[in-house]
């Protein structure tokens, strides 16, 4: 796969997205109907034959059409030749894996984007940290995140994102692939905050679809989502990220649409519980990766490093453990003591 050039001669740079799930593909999609050369990869034959033959995921993203010129494969080494530009696309639990298989088949000039949400399970550590020490210390690195669903994105349908790295030309580069008519990508340089958003707002969508499938009400929503975003930030604000970040896309943006979009798997999953189905079957009858299962307790592994407390995304970690059921977590929410709702500024309990 080699950079192909648009009418006006300027070169559009080769795109290898890694992973087919709904998000890769979605994404794949964008970047191929802005024109770009984009080879989609795998691991499910089948899946990719259909995307390749009928233009089609059947399995993510049945029914909406996919670009003729997109190409899928399960062999990476060809997925990879000649890009410019990777991206990652796969569960938190497989990032790490994907990097490592990448790595020798990377093209010397070619930087490394993700548009994976969460944690490395079991040390917590951040994604780009992750990154950093499986890829080369030259490799630019950029994390894609910000309000976006899958289907919605597939289908042409207006999205807003964030692009974030620590090395601006290449965070420019990132966001002129995913930039076009019906996409906006803006650019930041705050990795750690644009990641822990992204991870965090998992945690709080269990916590809002649980009060939901309990009919606890709207009010009640508003007020998960709310104090959930000042755990957020007083999180955000003890590991060195920055507070605007956490108060655009990749915060606040991203925690309104999975709190209240019933499309979050996150979400479907706390409504589930809420209703009083197993977590097992809840799981069963979503299908695909549910990112909180892990992330509740990377969340309270970093807050438990930082000395915070983080009530709501506390009361989610037990109930996905199953040491305490819904309706108890919300007696215990209720039960805190009154107080001033900053009596720190912003970032206080």
């Amino acid at each position: 796969m080699s950079s192909d050039r648009t009418d006006n001669n300027a070169p559009r740079p080769a795109v290898a997205v890694l992973g087919a799930g709904s998000w890769g593909t979605a994404l794949a999609a964008l970047i191929a109907r802005h024109g770009h050369p984009v080879v989609l990869w795998g691991r499910d034959v089948d899946t990719l034959a259909a995307i390749d033959g009928r233009h089609e995921n059947p399995r993510y993203l049945p029914g909406i059409p996919l670009p003729d010129t997109l190409r899928a494969t399960p062999d990476l080494a060809a997925a990879l030749a000649g890009c410019d530009l990777v991206l990652v696309v796969v569960p938190s639990h497989a990032f790490a894996d994907t990097l490592r298989v990448l790595a020798p088949h990377r093209p010397a000039h070619a930087g490394v984007a993700w548009a994976t949400k969460g944690f490395e399970p079991g040390s917590g550590r951040f994604l780009h940290e992750v990154a950093g020490e499986i890829l080369p210390a030259d490799v630019p690195l950029a994390v894609v995140t910000g309000p976006s669903f899958a289907k919605e994105v597939a289908a042409g349908l207006p999205t807003a994102l964030t692009v974030h790295s620590d090395a601006p030309e290449f965070a420019q580069q990132v966001a002129d692939v995913l930039h076009g008519p019906s996409f906006r990508a803006y650019t930041g340089d705050d990795m750690l905050g644009a990641e822990l958003g992204g991870a965090m707002k998992n945690v709080l969508a269990v916590a809002t679809g649980v009060a939901d499938g309990m009919n606890l009400g709207l009010n009640a929503r508003a007020g998960l989502i709310t104090r959930g975003l000042n755990e957020m930030l007083r999180l955000n604000a003890a590991i060195g990220g920055k507070a605007e970040t956490l108060m655009g896309l990749a915060g606040l943006g991203d925690l309104v649409l999975t709190c209240t979009g019933d499309l979050s798997r996150n979400r479907r999953l706390g409504l589930a519980l809420g209703r009083g189905q197993s977590i097992e079957e809840a799981v069963r009858e979503i299908g695909q990766v549910v990112e909180s299962l892990q992330t509740a307790e990377e969340v309270m592994r970093q807050a438990g490093r930082h000395g915070i407390e983080l009530p709501i995304s506390s009361n989610v970690r037990d109930v996905l453990h199953g040491s305490i059921t819904p309706a108890e977590g919300l007696k215990r929410l209720m039960a805190r003591e009154q107080k001033p709702e900053y009596p720190q500024g912003l970032f206080g309990d």
